[in-house]
């Protein structure tokens, strides 16, 4: 192993026709910002300075932004010949003292930076190979390719493109809470699913919420009961949004999956939030520490209220109503009076919540939760 620090570079595949997008993929509008933006971008938050984008097909409509971009760009004359032989440009015009390179097709915009951190911190202690991240079992981009490979690649002829080539080498795995590895945009189709997706990258999606809690010594039990709450707060979000209430379907979605992550210990709720601010959703976190107690006024009908009421008209994994769900509270703390109240406190919260929904919602609570798809309890 080196003493210093490895030089990391990255390499963007910005190259081929874009066929079936119909439109130049790096181009396209991301948010506030183009796709190839925001995978440049990517890279330099995660600190690596060295980033160039392999052009080809349209390159002079790409080059301006990459110059505004500060991002070197390197010309492959060969681009029809496919994906490998931008490969061998890029890794051609490296400079001789980079140890290693991601490689991103511009297509897979979603890599969040904490991964390319991840990947980079990994190469740094184990220098494989080849490094992947991987989600949920499933290897995906970038992968970084140490410098030891670069003379067999630039020599290939690229029989099977570069996959071929390298699932003959060692490499190293890193597991990832970050869906984006596997997420990529052939089609108009995707495109639309991914832009989408990139508006709502602070928050973690329904995929990444399960990652997260497989990494948690959570129950399938729990996870169930997650799920059935999560299902209850969409269904109640999506038809106060119906009726014009603001709502964040997307916040309710993942605080609703990861309400209980730290179920179990005492003052779950509080331990919960700060499990999931750490790992970058602060937003999330706020809900999930309101999840047990919260104050109420009695008019907004906002994220964690949402979150809250749903929590309270599940047991297990089945619909109750919110009587059903307290009276064995109720007789379980009926000779602890601080554990009544705190019980008393949550059903009233739960209740004057459930009568706003309603109200907005115009409709009773049976109604709504009739396309929850959530079992009622027998």
């Amino acid at each position: 192993m080196n003493e210093r620090s490895p030089k990391l570079a990255a390499l963007i595949l910005a190259a081929g026709y874009s066929s079936r997008m119909g439109r130049s993929k790096p181009l396209l509008p991301f948010g506030n910002e183009t796709v190839v933006t925001r995978v440049v971008g990517s890279f330099r938050q995660a600190g690596i300075g060295r980033i160039a984008v392999v052009t080809g097909h349209q390159a002079e409509q790409l080059d301006p932004l990459l110059r505004e971009l500060d991002v070197g760009a390197i010309a492959n004359p060969d681009y029809d010949r496919g994906m490998y032989s931008s490969v061998q440009a890029g890794i051609a015009a490296l400079p001789a003292d980079v140890d290693a390179c991601f490689l991103l097709p511009v297509d897979i915009p979603l890599v969040r930076p904490a991964t390319i951190a991840a990947l980079a911190a990994n190469f740094a202690a184990q220098q494989a190979p080849i490094t992947y991240p991987r989600f949920s079992g499933r290897r995906g981009h970038p992968p970084l390719i140490a410098r030891s490979l670069f003379a067999e690649i630039l020599a290939g002829q690229g029989e099977g493109g570069l996959r071929a080539l390298l699932q003959t080498h060692q490499a190293a795995d890193v597991d990832v809470l970050d869906e984006g590895v596997v997420l990529d945009m052939d089609t108009p189709e995707d495109y639309a699913q991914l832009a989408t997706l990139a508006l709502r990258r602070h928050l973690p999606t329904p995929a990444e919420c399960e990652a997260i809690l497989a990494t948690r010594p959570t129950s399938d039990a729990l996870r169930r009961h997650g799920r059935a709450v999560a299902a209850v707060a969409r269904t109640i979000a999506t038809k106060l949004a119906a009726r014009g209430v603001a709502v964040d379907l997307s916040l309710v979605l993942s605080a609703s999956l990861l309400h209980d992550i730290a179920k179990g210990q005492p003052g779950h709720a509080e331990v919960g939030a700060a499990l999931v601010e750490e790992l970058g959703y602060p937003a999330v976190a706020d809900v999930i520490c309101q999840h047990m107690s919260m104050s109420f006024d009695g008019s907004t009908t906002n994220e964690a209220a949402i979150v809250f009421l749903a929590d309270k008209l599940v047991s297990g994994d089945r619909s109750v109503s919110l009587e059903e769900r307290y009276r064995p509270s109720f007789e379980r703390f009926r000779d602890r009076p601080e554990a009544l109240q705190g019980a008393t406190r949550r059903y009233r919260t739960a209740c004057a919540i459930l009568a706003l929904v309603e109200r907005k919602a115009r409709a009773p609570i049976a109604k709504i939760l009739a396309d929850s798809g959530v079992r009622p309890f027998p």
